[in-house]
């Protein structure tokens, strides 16, 4: 293997670059992705980003020292074998890893509406987030309680509109009803079960014919794999790039990973494609051992975090069915969590709300596998660790 090309030039695809050569790949390795920036990293951008902590959150990576042919703003087009096609002509390849993320998905309608995926996207929508400035958000998911979080915080009146009975609803199902109250607490006028029809030049039309008037029209109902420049490549397509346990795709020679990538998760017997940093972070080194011929199985523990009206949340695993066991009064107390449990007593995901050390520990109990004691485990003042049946 001589040259490898790298598709994608976000976090998954620098981190690529640096594990090819601490792996002692010594071949030619061309970084491409259709920003013209250098990679960085996007979870500040709706966090430290957007409330203006900082401007730039580039990747400390030296692309010069390692040898990398980077080229910024140079989109993926086509694929055939041994061959991506661009915009500025064919790029054959010895290997090839495919890290082109996600794109957020819009509304219809014709007024002006605002996404938060690039570096871009958060300047732009910053400078709008301004004092007394009228702000929809479409969608009460992760993206949308940040933006919330940082469109009050700027003084703008807020309306957060969601189609679920709760917020949160896709990622935590009804747990996420325990977050309701944040919005009020804030001053964020929280509308559930609404559906948007369109985006109009003054704000929003709903399902029911209602309107809200806003400057300003946020859209936070998801993301889609960005792979439609591999339609008819070969390369198989379910929800992303369908992958092995390896990172390994459909075709010879090619691994995914990033959001984009579709895995096998031995641990949860299924396949996931988590669109989270920690994703991006630890995936490249899997798939670049996959791809030089070693040895690698990517099974980890899913985890992500956000900041929202004043409360640090993280989850980590995947709680598919389990059953939720709460771990605290989310009504009376700011530290509360759940735990989901699998039907063989495993912890299979657990979320803390303003309670690090459950993370901490109940992250490393669903590695280990370990069976837990549901009586303790409802008892929010004992240690996750202490619930593990001996």
């Amino acid at each position: 293997m001589n040259h490898v090309v790298v598709v994608g030039a976000g976090l998954a695809g620098v981190r690529s670059v640096e594990a090819l050569r601490a792996r002692g790949f010594a071949g030619t390795i061309t970084l491409m992705g259709e920003e013209a920036h250098r990679p960085y990293d996007r979870p500040p951008l709706s966090k430290s980003v957007l409330t203006g902590g900082t401007d730039s959150t580039v990747v400390d990576s030296d692309l010069e020292a390692l040898e990398v042919d980077f080229r910024a703003g140079v989109a993926a087009k086509g694929l055939r074998a041994g061959v991506v096609e661009t915009a500025e002509g064919e790029l054959a390849y010895d290997g090839l890893v495919i890290a082109t993320g996600a794109r957020p998905v819009r509304l219809p309608g014709e007024g002006p509406q605002h996404v938060l995926r690039t570096i871009d996207d958060a300047l732009a929508l910053r400078a709008l987030l301004t004092e007394g400035r009228r702000v929809a958000v479409v969608g009460a998911g992760w993206i949308g309680a940040e933006v919330a979080t940082a469109a009050r915080g700027a003084g703008c009146a807020v309306t957060v509109v969601e189609a679920a009975a709760f917020p949160l609803a896709a990622a935590l199902g009804p747990v996420g009803a325990h977050t309701v109250s944040w919005y009020a607490r804030a001053g964020v006028d929280l509308r559930l079960g609404a559906a948007v029809a369109s985006v109009d030049p003054g704000g929003l039309t709903l399902a029911d014919g209602s309107e809200i008037g806003a400057d300003v029209v946020v859209t936070g109902v998801g993301v889609r794999p960005a792979v439609e420049w591999l339609a008819g490549s070969g390369v198989e397509l379910d929800d992303g790039v369908v992958t092995d346990e390896h990172l390994r795709t459909s075709l010879p020679d090619v691994v995914a990973v990033g959001d984009c990538a579709a895995w096998w998760s031995r641990r949860y017997g299924r396949r996931l494609r988590v669109e989270h940093w920690d994703t991006a972070l630890g995936a490249p080194e899997v798939a670049v051992a996959t791809l030089v011929g070693d040895e690698a199985v990517y099974d980890p523990v899913p985890y992500f975090w956000s900041e929202q009206f004043g409360h640090m949340v993280q989850y980590a695993g995947h709680h598919g069915d389990g059953h939720p066991v709460l771990r605290g009064d989310p009504a009376a107390d700011p530290r509360w969590g759940v735990c989901w449990m699998a039907g063989d007593g495993r912890l299979a995901a657990v979320l803390a709300v303003n309670r690090p050390r459950d993370l901490l520990q109940g992250r490393r109990l669903i590695e280990g596998g370990q069976r837990l004691d549901a009586g303790r485990l409802a008892d929010p003042a004992t240690a996750l660790r202490d619930c593990a049946v001996a």
